[in-house]
């Protein structure tokens, strides 16, 4: 081994620019030129140092939260972009090669892929339930704050990751399912499938890490009082996803560190060749995939529960149904993997139960939606924007769920499998379901998060563009899919699939355009923000316990943890006079000091993955060394928190009293105008 080898491994300059693609190449440019950009503000406004100390080593779950979401929404604009990319080259390759080389396609569909699944909508689900969650059980912070910061550094390396194989080397073409035995060595012998590995193995431990949080933060940190069946349904959905995080992330770690075996330590899982098993990659990869599509599911629906009742002005109604059909769909997602490959010779007897347990599991789902009907019948209806996100999911989810039953028969999937009209399918479970259920989870909870209200009139605009550019997207991929148009296609010679192809693209360009109008819409509010500023915190009418503080809240939550009587136990104080009351007595509060941990750990994980991937064994095993150091030195640690006197919570708290009794109440024909303060009548009219 030489000394180049052993500095830079497989990396040279031929294998790591970006210049197999001239639209590669401007890709790249526009991430590295991002990033300087981003280096620049921070260094000309001084903000490096705030954005450690406050945000980055913050151990407070709000600031983590957001900050997921801050990584959902880069990661977003990046996968939106491809996808338009991908709709625009079908469009125009009709006997044609189009614009797009082969490979840089397929790098496309695993990318855009990757990202969607494991950072965009995981951040995304995470951020939210990491805000909100413990608000509304009555928690201090989760039970393990540093493992929070944990699992968000893992994440945002995995992220990173994929950001650097964009300006260096290039990714995996196998897709974002990464099957072997395409991603072996045999047929990928690149540094593509090595990005997916780890990038894709970062998250994968993350998410494993934040489930486990949330779950004992649910069973362990509730105020006084609040029973299970007394959590609000988004708590409820947190759990339930929090189990499925638990137990079915780790089948997905097994299989990529497997498949990193097989390319690394010439190990035989995958290779049939080699007395190993492809199917075992497989059913591994799907034990995870299924049930994944439901962690990615719940929370929404938990989103639409607080939504639908909110600006419903009405109790959720059928709320026990909710529960056990939450639960139900949660124990189902581990029975329905093997629907993803029906047409891999099972036998019919073994398709027909799981064909069986896949239309069961439509059951629990419907129970949802009729609950959500029913909850709007006879309530005073306010179509504000995150009502307007869940019906045009109720709509759009009926017909992926109903697309979902015709998949369900294995006799029909033998027909479309491996056609678009599975594309149209999935994204249409998951454009309406998740994707919607967060952009109103952000209209919802942003006025608690940073003091002022989001812009209704983007927010609509958002909306309208969301939604149709959703249905000029994906409608005619159904028909492309009966036609016969095969997934991943970049080129075809049909002409019966063009005019079906230009109708997606124009529809790609909509969801393009509702992603710039995300950024207006966040760039107006903050520019309007002293227009829609809400301190008194309840700029809704909220019924939950989140809505019972501040807007922002301080770091400790609770002046005085709450004690939970009911349900909606903040809706009980309005009515009953009992909601901003003094209390008593005051306590000194206990929080955790920030920490570099998360930070550096997600530092390791980048040196480590991109080592390992460029085979740079000093780099990788220097990561590896950072990691375990890291974790040493944080052992001897002893101050680990600090304490708000109890003099300084009465201070604050009697302060924001004080500013309440100044504030007149908003009524409903009020909610969207500047003299909506956060100060909602508690009667909702």
């Amino acid at each position: 081994m030489t000394l180049n080898d052993w500095l830079f491994g497989r990396l040279t300059v031929q294998a790591a620019l970006p210049f197999y693609s001239a639209i590669a190449t401007a890709a790249a440019s526009i991430v590295v030129v991002g990033a300087l950009a981003v280096v620049v503000l921070l260094t000309k406004f001084r903000l490096w140092r705030p954005l450690w100390s406050e945000w980055l080593t913050s151990l407070d779950h709000k600031r983590i939260g957001i900050m997921y979401v801050v990584l959902a929404l880069v990661m977003l604009s990046r996968a939106v972009v491809e996808a338009v990319m991908m709709r625009a080259q079908q469009a125009v390759s009709y006997d044609s090669p189009g614009y797009l080389p082969a490979d840089h396609f397929a790098q496309l569909f695993t990318t855009h892929g990757t990202i969607m699944i494991f950072f965009m909508a995981m951040p995304f689900l995470t951020g939210i339930i990491n805000y909100a969650m413990p608000l509304q059980i009555g928690a201090r912070d989760v039970s393990f704050p540093l493992l929070n910061s944990v699992s968000l550094g893992l994440t945002a390396a995995g992220a990173a990751l994929m950001m650097i194989s964009l300006c260096i080397g290039r990714f995996s073409t196998g897709g974002w399912s990464g099957y072997p035995p395409f991603t072996e060595l045999a047929f990928s012998p690149d540094v593509g499938p090595d990005y997916w590995i780890w990038a894709v193995t970062l998250s994968s431990i993350g998410s494993t890490l934040t489930g486990i949080n949330f779950a004992v933060t649910i069973y362990k940190e509730r105020a006084p009082g609040m029973h299970l069946f007394r959590m609000p349904l988004f708590c409820w959905t947190a759990l339930c996803t929090s189990i499925l995080m638990i137990f079915a992330m780790p089948p997905l770690t097994v299989a990529t560190a497997l498949l990193a075996l097989d390319r690394y330590a010439g190990a035989h899982f995958f290779t049939n060749g080699g007395g190993g098993d492809v199917m075992n990659y497989i059913n591994l990869f799907w034990l995870f995939g299924h049930p994944e599509v439901y962690i990615l599911i719940l929370p929404a629906f938990g989103v639409y529960s607080e939504v639908f009742s909110t600006f419903s002005a009405k109790a959720l109604y059928g709320y026990r149904s909710l529960v056990y059909a939450t639960m139900a769909i949660a124990v189902l997602s581990f029975t329905v993997w093997l629907h993803h490959f029906f047409t891999m010779g099972q036998g019919a007897n073994v398709n027909a139960v799981f064909g069986i347990a896949t239309m069961l599991i439509g059951i629990p789902t419907g129970v949802k939606i009729y609950d959500w009907l029913l909850t709007m019948f006879r309530g005073r209806i306010r179509f504000a924007v995150p009502l307007l996100f869940a019906l045009g999911f109720i709509l759009m989810f009926a017909i992926g769920g109903m697309t979902g039953i015709i998949l369900a028969n294995p006799g029909i999937d033998y027909q479309v499998h491996n056609t678009v009209f599975l594309v149209a399918h999935f994204h249409n479970v998951l454009i309406p379901g998740l994707l919607f259920g967060m952009l109103a989870a952000v209209q919802y909870w942003f006025p608690k998060a940073f003091g002022f209200r989001l812009n209704e009139k983007w927010g609509r605009t958002v909306f309208v563009l969301w939604t149709a550019g959703f249905l000029f997207a994906f409608m005619p991929l159904y028909a492309l899919g009966l036609l016969g148009l095969p997934r991943r296609t970049v080129e075809y010679f049909q002409g019966a699939y063009r005019p079906w192809t230009l109708i997606a693209a124009f529809g790609a360009l909509l969801l393009l355009l509702g992603l710039f109008a995300v950024g207006a819409w966040l760039f107006v509010s903050v520019r309007q923000r002293d227009d829609n500023r809400v301190p008194a915190g309840d700029p809704w009418n909220g019924r939950t316990l989140e809505w019972s503080m501040s807007a922002p809240p301080p770091e400790y939550n609770f002046a005085v943890r709450p004690r939970v009587t009911g349900r909606d136990q903040f809706m009980r104080d309005k009515l009953g006079g009992m909601a901003y009351l003094r209390p008593d007595e005051y306590e000194d509060i206990e929080i955790p000091l920030g920490s570099a941990v998360g930070p550096l750990l997600g530092i390791a994980g980048i040196l480590c993955g991109f080592g390992l991937t460029w085979h740079i064994w000093w780099m990788a095993a220097g990561g590896l060394l950072l990691s375990i150091g890291t974790v040493i030195a944080r052992s001897f640690v002893r101050e680990t928190t600090r304490i708000v006197p109890a003099g300084e919570v009465r201070l604050q708290h009697e302060a924001w009293l004080g500013r309440l009794a100044m504030e007149r109440p908003a009524s409903r024909d009020q909610e969207i105008a500047p003299s909506n303060r956060g100060l909602a009548l508690a009667d909702g009219s």
